[in-house]
């Protein structure tokens, strides 16, 4: 019994061992220590490690200035805040649809592009405030586009305006541009 018990133990031991060596994983790039500098671009610039700004780029243009970019008396209201934030859009002459904005510190035009490729979306470059920026649209879907910029101290702001489907609305492309300038503006 004492034989059974202890081939057992020895079983499960390499069981557990072949299951925790197939999940590792190495990931390329170099570690930095916690408030490190990025090392991105050249510069010094430091992440925050306070995360005493978290969802504030939420607020930084006006919902009455994110519906005054999207379409005449559209109504926004925040659907969600978090990695990104979100509003819905309804009423007014675009009908209905959906404004997101994105702004990662650490991100940029070519990594926005890079993804773009692999979705099989469709970039160009446009020039927002004096600064290459990448207009992006999906195959086939007239409704909707996103405009990328370098963001005005470190890393990449983008916003993207989904019309509904069919509906009579202005150009996305136009709206997500008004978005991102405003955006710059307002984080000088």
């Amino acid at each position: 019994m004492a034989r059974r018990s202890r081939a057992a133990i020895v079983l499960a031991t390499l069981a557990l061992t072949a299951t925790l060596a197939g999940c590792g994983k190495t990931v390329p790039g170099t570690a930095l220590p916690a408030g490190g500098t990025t090392g991105t671009g050249g510069g010094t610039s430091r992440i925050n490690t306070n995360f005493d700004k978290l969802l504030r780029e939420c607020t930084v243009v006006a919902q009455d200035d994110i519906g005054k970019s999207v379409g005449d008396n559209m109504y926004v209201e925040p659907s969600f805040n978090g990695a990104v934030c979100m509003w819905n859009l309804t009423g007014g002459s675009a009908g209905s649809g959906m404004v997101t904005l994105n702004w990662y510190e650490l991100g940029s035009l070519n990594n926005e592009k890079q993804n773009n490729d692999r979705l099989k979306y469709v970039s160009n470059d446009i020039n927002v405030q004096g600064r290459r920026s990448l207009e992006t649209r999906r195959p086939n879907d007239p409704d909707s586009c996103g405009v990328s910029a370098p963001a005005a101290d470190t890393g990449v702001v983008g916003w993207w305006v989904n019309y509904r489907s069919g509906s009579t609305h202005p150009d996305p492309c136009d709206a997500a541009r008004k978005l991102v300038e405003l955006t710059l503006n307002l984080a000088r």
